[in-house]
């Protein structure tokens, strides 16, 4: 019955944390909200990043890659205090982080993924809905090369919120039903451009 009840806590738990971030980054400190958010996200935070950055945009058209440069610098920093966990305190604090979102049945699969393409793996997680967050604690687990982690992660990450920011400030607010609606397809479909710039990188240049 414990863990029947913790189970039907997080959604409680995560909804009361997405209302008081919405009324956060309405004040006037808002862009430092977004930052924060985007670092928490990267290591445990539960809500992804992509609400706050939409409604910011929505709200103010003319700052929308502002907000996505900073929503992406932020996220990278949380992907190298990720990374820190993973590396210095998986047992004590990346597996319990793992454990809480019900992830620990995608770990070995996720430390499959890294032994066979490396870091250039966390590029697919850097973008699409995958928990980025399982991504960043296990490359530093399997002690990954801090430097390319970083690399990828920034134009992974930057891809992403780049392109949120892009259609709110070309379509407007009616975009975000479309983004809500289609962003797991044309996240997969810039995936597969993604990772075929990472093989070329690594395999010719």
């Amino acid at each position: 019955m414990v863990g029947t009840t913790e189970s039907a806590d997080k959604p409680n738990i995560v909804r009361r944390t997405y209302d008081q971030c919405m009324e956060w980054i309405s004040g006037p400190y808002g862009i430092w909200v977004l930052f924060c958010i985007a670092v928490v996200e990267s290591s445990f935070f539960p809500i992804p990043p992509d609400v706050f950055l939409i409604a910011m945009c929505v709200a103010v058209p003319a700052k929308s890659f502002r907000y996505a440069a900073v929503c992406a610098a932020g996220s990278v920093i949380g992907g190298a205090f990720g990374y820190g966990l993973g590396f210095w305190f998986m047992d004590s604090v990346g597996m319990p982080i793992v454990n809480w979102y019900g992830l620990a049945d995608k770990y070995d699969m996720v430390r499959h993924y890294f032994m066979e393409y490396d870091v250039w793996i966390v590029g697919t997680a850097g973008f699409t809905p995958i928990p980025y967050k399982l991504f960043t604690i296990t490359a530093g687990f399997v002690h990954s090369n801090f430097l390319t982690f970083m690399l990828v992660s920034l134009v992974a990450r930057s891809a992403r919120f780049f392109l949120v920011a892009g259609l709110v400030w070309k379509f407007g607010p009616q975009i975000k039903g479309f983004i809500d609606r289609y962003f797991n397809i044309l996240s997969v479909v810039f995936t597969v451009l993604l990772v075929g710039g990472f093989v070329l990188i690594k395999y010719i240049l």
